[in-house]
């Protein structure tokens, strides 16, 4: 537990003073500022638009259940075949075993945070099967042994140089390569893979209940080819992607366009309701979707965060997040980083371990300004503090200090007792090494506020 949190500090202690890293963060982010208010120009009432998102993602986490039985009734009718998994070990457990009875030796793979969170590719690697990222973001991120830096854009934490750098030592490329050299060199390594692979894995944005039917959204067409091409396509979705009707589909989607990356929509959009049907020329020979809760049900039984189940993950949260922007995201040492990774992390993988995300936060409300289905995530992570204290996980000497300032704080006469120098001094006893060795502690003023009125109203 303790480990945990110790190296979540020292890594964002490094991060935050490494002024490279906050330079190429903060040049992103505001590339990305720019592009979400043209985005957003598309709505005559944007806020309109965020209420109805909120309505319908609210009904169906509260009706999670029915619309799951609708979906699987639904997708399954046409061949799709629902795998339930009800954790990590499990899903990586089926999909090994899709992939063994095929012969497949190659997976390709679209992005995906749901396989992140599974750690697909890393089980995948340990059962000598090739899976080749064929996002760029991912396989940049792949290429460099990492992990993802952020839900919508992976490689956010890298300039074009370092990608230039990190290409000519893999495999040779000039070391001043363009973005636009690294993109075809990019394009001409993956296409042959795309016709070689017996088995493409994609994530999924939603799952439409009332036609049974996983949509992907995508810019590059990595994610088209990986469940078209491939005899095989398994597609890896959490149990709370659910949205009620394709019709819904024309709020959704260019709300997440327009929150993700500033688009009106984005470029490749895909409704797949199963495998190949008769008389059809395209498409998978069989689909399997793997259908995650791991520990979801979690979220769900905590009647005020559960709503956070409604993300849509289009990153727009971490990207107003001034923790984030100076901590980036392998500091949170999880596969969803940024506000909504504070707030559903300790539920999906232990309170005990991961509470001390809930307080990496200024609870400056910028989160749930921008969040485009209107999750209220700075109040819920001032429950997920109460429900970590609540637990028995506050620290020994956090309850003391609590205590403390409880008992000196709820008397006017035991505050005035004290002199300003009395109070500095244990100010500085309880609070300095929590405070930081950066920053300078507050002073208490010579004279109270009440002090000061009572002689400006003569009574002193």
């Amino acid at each position: 537990m303790h480990e945990i949190y110790d190296k979540f500090l020292k890594d964002s202690e490094k991060k935050a003073f490494d002024l490279e890293h906050r330079n190429k963060v903060n040049y992103n982010i505001s590339k990305y500022n720019a592009a979400v208010i043209k985005g957003k120009e598309q709505f005559s009432d944007l806020e309109l638009a965020r209420d109805r998102a909120y309505t319908i993602k609210h009904k169906v986490i509260n009706n999670l259940e029915k619309y799951l039985i609708e979906f699987a009734s639904n997708f399954e009718k046409r061949g799709g075949k629902i795998i339930w998994a009800v954790d990590k070990e499990e899903a990586t457990k089926e999909i090994l075993a899709v992939i063994k009875k095929a012969g497949a030796k190659l997976v390709v793979k679209s992005k995906s945070m749901t396989t992140e969170e599974i750690d697909l590719n890393e089980a995948l690697e340990k059962n000598k099967i090739e899976c080749l990222e064929t996002d760029l973001g991912e396989y940049i991120v792949q290429v460099a042994g990492e992990k993802p830096y952020h839900i919508v854009t992976p490689a956010m934490h890298k300039s074009k140089e370092d990608i230039a750098q990190l290409f000519h030592e893999k495999f040779n490329t000039p070391p001043e390569s363009s973005p636009e050299y690294i993109t075809s060199f990019v394009r001409e390594k993956l296409r042959s893979k795309f016709i070689q692979a017996d088995v493409g894995i994609t994530g999924g944005n939603f799952l439409i209940a009332d036609i049974g039917a996983v949509c992907i959204t995508e810019n590059e067409g990595n994610g088209l080819m990986s469940m078209s091409l491939p005899k095989i396509h398994i597609a890896v979705v959490g149990i709370e992607k659910i949205i009620p009707s394709l019709t819904d589909l024309n709020l959704f989607w260019p709300l997440l366009a327009s929150y993700g990356t500033g688009q009106k929509i984005t470029v490749y959009n895909s409704i797949i309701t199963g495998p190949r049907q008769e008389g059809e020329h395209d498409g998978p020979e069989k689909m399997f979707l793997v259908l995650l809760e791991n520990e979801r049900s979690e979220i769900l039984k905590h009647e005020k965060q559960r709503i956070a189940l409604s993300c849509i993950r289009c990153g727009a949260c971490l990207n107003a997040c001034p923790v984030y922007r100076n901590i980036g995201g392998h500091a949170y040492n999880t596969t969803y980083s940024g506000p909504i990774g504070s707030v559903i992390t300790p539920h999906l993988k232990g309170m005990a371990e991961y509470n001390h995300l809930s307080y990496a936060s200024s609870l400056c409300g910028s989160c749930t300004q921008v969040c485009p289905v209107k999750i209220p995530l700075h109040e819920m992570l001032l429950h997920n503090r109460n429900d970590s204290v609540m637990a028995g996980f506050a620290k020994p000497g956090e309850k003391k200090s609590m205590n403390m300032m409880k008992r000196f704080l709820s008397k006017r006469k035991r505050m005035d007792r004290f002199s300003m120098r009395v109070k500095n001094i244990g100010i500085r006893m309880l609070f300095k090494k929590a405070w930081g060795s950066r920053r300078e502690l507050p002073k208490f003023a010579k004279k109270s506020f009440r002090e000061l009125w009572l002689e400006r109203e003569g009574k002193n």
